[in-house]
């Protein structure tokens, strides 16, 4: 049972409940298993939802794009809201309506803030290695002209709230004697072996040689 209380109102997972978890090692769990996120924002156009690269560091997650995004010159004047959902398999039950999903999903309220030219250029170094661990050693980093169009933010994480599902159906008792398979279809993410460039000259390093075996 969730015992850790929600940082917010708004944050209280109503619908579900059981399934809520408020603790930051999960916020940050789930944050690292990712790579996209989802930003819900509005402006003279109306609501949008835009999918964008992410990472984390300490209590914050990191987005970055160019100067002249809509996006993030919203972002820096309101409130947002950061989604991010993992699928972890199709729960098949009994009835239509008792079928569902196991999952592990995080929203993130809050107002992103722009980070200096130093923070910058740091935390675009700690995306790179999110990536592909020691690759920054081995290309050309960004050239000052490349750093002075982009925008790198930052929301914390500290007004989050977690919902979570495992395990099997939970089927109705009148529904039980239904002669159907049940049970789950588990679903993963997986890494595929690497694809070189036909131009590529290199041999490929070891995060690269390891990439599909990686956990």
């Amino acid at each position: 049972m969730n015992t850790t209380p929600p940082p917010s109102d708004r944050t209280r997972v109503r619908r579900g409940a059981a399934n809520a978890a408020y603790e930051p090692e999960l916020v940050r769990a789930i944050v690292d298993a990712a790579y996209i996120c989802h930003i819900a924002f509005s402006d003279g156009q109306g609501v949008h939802c835009i999918p964008t690269a992410c990472w984390r560091e300490g209590d914050h997650l990191y987005i970055h794009g160019s100067n002249g995004s809509r996006m993030l010159k919203q972002l820096m004047a309101q409130d947002a809201c950061v989604t991010i959902t993992l699928l972890d398999g199709l729960v098949l039950a009994r009835s239509a309506f008792n079928h569902t999903m196991n999952y592990r999903s995080v929203m993130i309220y809050g107002r992103f803030e722009a980070v200096d030219e130093i923070e910058q250029r740091r935390t675009l170094d700690t995306f790179m290695d999110h990536l592909a661990p020691g690759r920054r050693l081995e290309v050309r980093g960004g050239n000052d002209k490349e750093h002075a169009a982009t925008t790198v933010l930052r929301i914390p994480l500290a007004e989050a709230a977690c919902k979570v599902r495992s395990g099997g159906p939970e089927d109705d008792e009148e529904d039980m004697g239904i002669a159907a398979w049940v049970g789950e279809l588990p679903f993963v993410q997986q890494r595929t072996e690497p694809v070189p460039d036909p131009a590529c000259p290199v041999a490929a390093p070891a995060y690269v040689r390891d990439w599909a075996s990686a956990p």
